[in-house]
């Protein structure tokens, strides 16, 4: 089991990834479009093209962890594609929301006494 800590560095892939991708196509969709170490700590969180499911990829120091959510109703509606960007950053009261469901956007939470950084 994984435990979402507020210490967490959680990074959304804001693009949609091909699902039947395993932990070997997601850490190389990590390392060549992300541009980013899979081997880092950092939790990673996709999603599919219809948006109905989310995969979170994690190494913890001896392994990967994947971890996949699909809805059997509504969609994930955290993500909005802008631009160049490729991943943002998400808190970890903020990842626990997308993983119920919730709606991120329209949540009020106290805010953070300090910024969330590498």
């Amino acid at each position: 089991m994984i435990q979402v800590t507020p210490q967490m560095r959680i990074l959304v892939a804001v693009e949609p990834v091909d699902f039947r991708c395993g932990i070997d196509g997601l850490s190389k969709i990590c390392r060549t479009i992300l541009k980013t170490d899979p081997f880092s700590g950092y939790v990673f969180v996709f999603r599919n093209k219809r948006k109905t499911s989310i995969k979170i990829l994690v190494y913890d120091g001896q392994g990967y962890w994947i971890c996949q959510k699909r809805l059997s109703e509504g969609r994930f509606n955290y993500w909005v594609e802008n631009g160049n960007e490729r991943l943002k950053r998400l808190a970890a009261h903020e990842l626990q929301l997308m993983i119920w469901n919730g709606d991120i956007k329209s949540v009020n939470v106290a805010p953070l006494w300090k910024d969330i950084k590498n």
